[in-house]
């Protein structure tokens, strides 16, 4: 299977390095995302919350002590999306396959690139 437009979920630069971080399958604390990715605690309590929601990463609360930590891991429906994903991009920078061509300003005369 081969995905053929972007993942939604996964154009999001945070969530993409949520899943970066998690690829290897091991879990991850929050606190052990946080020093991964430079995320602020909103930001990555978002985009987390956001990732589990879709069911590409799995939540769980470890005992510490009197208190709880709470870490994720990839899920394998995050794995075959994540798995997906790069393979577009690849697609994209090997083939062609997709590639993005700007819109040329009304009116302009040459085909300068104008993002």
């Amino acid at each position: 299977m081969r995905a053929t437009q972007i993942d939604e979920i996964l154009a999001s630069p945070p969530r993409l390095a949520l899943m970066a971080s998690l690829a290897d399958g091991r879990w991850r604390t929050f606190m052990e995302l946080k020093l991964e990715t430079g995320l602020a605690d909103g930001n990555l309590h978002v985009q987390t919350s956001r990732l589990v929601e879709a069911g590409y990463i799995e939540q769980r609360k470890l005992p510490h002590g009197q208190r709880t930590r709470t870490a994720f891991r990839v899920s394998e429906l995050g794995t075959l999306h994540l798995r997906l994903h790069v393979q577009l991009l690849q697609g994209v920078l090997q083939d062609g396959e997709g590639t993005i061509r700007p819109n040329l300003a009304s009116g302009r005369q040459d085909d300068a690139r104008v993002w």
